[in-house]
């Protein structure tokens, strides 16, 4: 059964700029560049990223992973209480217009957990590395705009998780000593 339509004009523009991003999944090309971008956002990239730092930094490529991964572990914590908490139904399921280009990892949609992680993910590693901005700031858009194109999140699924993993980042870096994006 799926549930009913937008009940006011903000979820509706979120429904139809979600419909309008899902529409670029028909062709192949855009959904097979998205697919592969969804899952290297699995954790893939990340964690290629934090062995690379290690091999390349030693010791403060190092230090640099262990803040990302304890970033990561608060980062999906967090992500799965929201989950739990909003449960929030993903587009594909309560539009029949939309369609899940991929399989979603859980049934929830609420906030977009590869952009959350993405996007905390890329503010502290630039913190450590603000050389690889050029690498890692497309790679997290990429990643933010596939959870829309793929029909597996809303617009503001994504924007809210944008804006938790900025808050969650920063707090991140405050809390390490010696680690600043001011640098």
């Amino acid at each position: 059964m799926r549930p009913s339509p937008p009940r006011n004009a903000i979820q509706g523009r979120d429904a139809g700029w979600c419909l309008r991003a899902n529409r670029w999944g028909e062709w192949s090309g855009v959904r097979r560049f998205f697919a592969i971008v969804s899952r290297l956002g699995d954790g893939v990239f990340w964690y290629v990223l934090m062995a690379a730092l290690i091999v390349v930094d030693g010791l403060d490529g190092l230090a640099a992973s262990a803040h990302l991964a304890g970033t990561g572990v608060v980062a999906l914590t967090l992500y799965k209480l929201l989950k739990r908490w909003t449960r929030r139904p993903r587009p594909f399921a309560s539009d029949v217009r939309i369609r899940a280009w991929i399989a979603p990892l859980d049934e929830f949609s609420f906030p977009s957990g590869h952009t959350l992680h993405a996007v905390a993910f890329t503010i502290v590693a630039l913190a450590h590395y603000p050389m690889l901005a050029p690498l890692l700031i497309p790679f997290a858009a990429c990643v933010a705009v596939s959870r829309v194109v793929l029909g597996l999140h809303y617009p503001s699924d994504v924007l809210a998780a944008t804006a938790i993993g900025s808050a969650l980042a920063g707090l991140s870096i405050w809390m390490v000593p010696g680690v600043s994006l001011l640098d």
